[in-house]
């Protein structure tokens, strides 16, 4: 089975060569100049040799128990041309939200009947897909959060920071769940199949977690700068508290549109630990207080407010508003952003305009009954 991964950042170098060690035909496709050409460059000239500097598998929560382990992966091929994707069984798409539709635009004439386009994380990018691929047959899934967490260290070495135990995806249409499970399977992740792309593009982690603990910590991350790690330093009893209130807002739009009611910490649990009777809010500061955790974001302006506000807040303040379901929290981490950064993060924002209404009534009416 022949896998594209459209993205050659942090994540998608990490899921290219963790397949490839795995022996699967993996194509990574660099999609911009915009960052880690040094990396990219590298794997051009030495075979697609990327080294994952990983902890072991035996799913401990602390690294600092597990022998480093050393695995160099062989990616097949590495190129910037995305025509590559039309001889591909699954593309993946593993770039900065902010930049799905302009993508997917350019996949659009390259995307052919009978393959998977796995969207890493999806934020309702399944619409952006219908808005431009309404005529392929064609299988789109949406995963929460990505597989492998970590940061590239230099050229050709990955160090991988943390592994989901689960991976939730939701599936459109929904009655093409058996297709994506066939090719989806193949791909050797522990992936957990949900009834819709509606949870899955909700309970992306980063809506709660980076917004919160950016927006909450811009003074700390101006004087931290590359000493700031926000899972270490950001979240605090009353910061919590705050996560807590626009946890509910999300909750609130989720059960308007008649989904389950899922709190951040149980989806985090569910990622993130195999034992089901671990208290889930212990699990995210066990998770958070992870030595393997990156440091970042290491000042203001980065993806972790201008992706995640714009993508991520703006959508559930615009699904709130379509909804009649209030979002004052979201509202407030969208302006003090806004006001920070000096720009209007709803200037290109995910609203349902931009994802088409049509499209997203499409979405909410397909799931798994």
């Amino acid at each position: 089975m022949k896998v594209a991964v459209l993205g050659a950042g942090n994540g998608g170098c990490a899921i290219a060569a963790d397949m490839a060690l795995r022996g699967l035909d993996v194509t990574l496709v660099k999609t911009s100049n915009a960052m880690h050409d040094d990396n990219f460059e590298f794997l051009k000239n030495n075979g697609g040799k990327m080294t994952l500097v990983d902890f072991g598998e035996n799913g401990s929560m602390n690294p600092d128990e597990l022998d480093k382990v050393e695995k160099t992966g062989i990616i097949k091929t590495v190129t910037r041309d995305i025509s590559v994707i039309s001889q591909m069984d699954v593309v993946i798409i593993y770039i900065q939200t902010n930049y799905h539709e302009q993508l997917i635009e350019r996949m659009a004439e390259y995307i052919v009947d009978g393959q998977v386009i796995l969207i890493n994380p999806g934020y309702f990018s399944t619409a952006f897909v219908l808005k431009y691929c309404k005529d392929k047959d064609i299988t789109v899934v949406e995963a929460q959060s990505s597989f492998i967490d970590g940061r590239i260290m230099e050229p050709g070495r990955f160090k991988v920071g943390f592994r989901n135990v689960r991976n939730p995806l939701g599936v459109y249409p929904a009655k093409n769940m058996g297709i994506a499970k066939e090719k989806l399977d193949k791909l050797g992740f522990p992936f957990h199949y949900m009834d819709s792309v509606v949870a899955a593009a909700l309970h992306n982690p980063n809506l709660i977690v980076h917004t919160i603990g950016s927006v909450m910590s811009i003074p700390m991350i101006d004087t931290m700068g590359n000493d700031f790690c926000m899972y270490h330093h950001a979240f605090t009893e009353h910061v919590w508290n705050v996560l807590e209130k626009l946890d509910s807002e999300k909750m609130d739009v989720l059960e308007k549109l008649g989904f389950e009611r899922m709190p951040y910490v149980e989806a985090c649990k569910f990622r993130n630990s195999l034992d089901d009777s671990l208290d889930a809010k212990k699990v995210f500061f066990n998770y958070a207080a992870m030595s393997t955790r990156a440091k970042g974001p290491v000042n203001v302006n980065s993806r972790y407010i201008t992706e995640d506000v714009s993508q991520g807040l703006v959508m559930l303040e615009s699904l709130g508003k379509s909804l009649g379901v209030p979002t004052p929290i979201a509202t407030s981490l969208i302006e003090i952003a806004s006001a920070a950064l000096c720009r209007d993060m709803r200037a290109d924002g995910r609203t349902p305009e931009r994802l088409g209404k049509e499209n997203i009534d499409l979405i909410l009416k397909d799931h798994i009954k």
